[in-house]
């Protein structure tokens, strides 16, 4: 895979603002709830949001419905607003045979499913970068990774909790369990288990589907910038298990978004006002 002429930081130490792109409206306005001074900057389109959450410098922007949709806002992210990171928080249909409704898939790897330019390329390759799968900095998955199982870990859903208030059992739900895969996105709604099937057969390893995150995977490969890509499952992309899905995104997945990237903040070094960085908050 081919390096990125423009890499411009390091992933465990951001230097710029974080992009955090939501793809839903509730999402996004949690993250802005807890932003004391956001200001609006409307660009291509787009409502971004600067401000500050959690000690550090982020732009916040709901993302778009489909991957151009969200390769323009990302690019914007990265050209127009210089942030040094990205991630995107959102739902997405579960595929993996233990992936449930409620669970939590972080993306190791990102494919866009729907793309073939055959007999040029082979199937779902990317032209010009000669792979189908993108990584995001193996180094992020992990971090990622962890501070999504602390934030949704089962003190944080106990009574006095910080999510105490998520009530998984009048929705049928389980505790959520943390998966790290392949994440895989098309500009089609998945939800028939003839098209399920079919993901599945080509990609026996995939755990879910959306619409968005390899696109921007793309976007982020091409400005060097280091990217997460974690979502909610909200339902099964076969159809097998159904939730009300509004219900879903505002009792679970919205607190959930937020959750996780108050976590992965905390986990990030702070920089202080003069620019000197500052260990990362510890772990209560």
């Amino acid at each position: 895979m081919p390096h990125p002429a423009d890499a411009r930081t390091d992933p465990a130490n951001p230097s710029g603002p974080i992009g955090i792109m939501a793809a839903m409206p509730q999402e996004l306005q949690a993250l802005l709830d807890l932003m004391p001074d956001e200001s609006r900057v409307q660009r291509g389109g787009r409502e971004f949001w600067r401000g500050h959450l959690g000690g550090r410098e982020v732009v916040a922007v709901l993302s778009g419905i489909g991957k151009v949709a969200a390769a323009t806002t990302a690019t914007l992210l990265a050209d127009a607003f210089g942030v040094s990171q990205l991630w995107f928080t959102g739902v997405a249909g579960g595929l993996g045979a233990d992936v449930r409704v409620g669970d939590v898939v972080v993306a190791s790897a990102l494919l866009q499913h729907d793309l073939d330019a055959s007999p040029l390329f082979p199937r779902h390759e990317v032209p010009g970068l000669g792979v189908s799968r993108l990584h995001p900095p193996a180094a992020l998955v992990t971090q990622v990774a962890d501070a999504v199982a602390e934030a949704l870990s089962p003190q944080a859903l106990a009574p006095g909790g910080p999510l105490s208030h998520i009530h998984l059992d009048t929705l049928g739900l389980h505790a959520p369990r943390v998966h790290t895969g392949l994440i895989v996105s098309g500009d089609q709604f998945v939800n028939s288990a003839e098209d399920a099937d079919t993901l599945r057969h080509h990609l026996p390893d995939v755990l879910a589907v959306e619409m968005e995150g390899a696109a921007v995977a793309q976007v982020c490969v091409a400005f060097g910038l280091p990217y997460a890509v974690v979502r909610t499952v909200s339902d099964r992309a076969d159809a097998s298990a159904h939730v009300d899905f509004e219900r879903f995104v505002r009792s679970v997945a919205s607190p959930y978004s937020l959750a996780i990237a108050m976590a992965l903040l905390k986990a990030l070094p702070r920089v202080a006002p003069d620019g000197a960085v500052a260990a990362p908050q510890a772990h209560s």
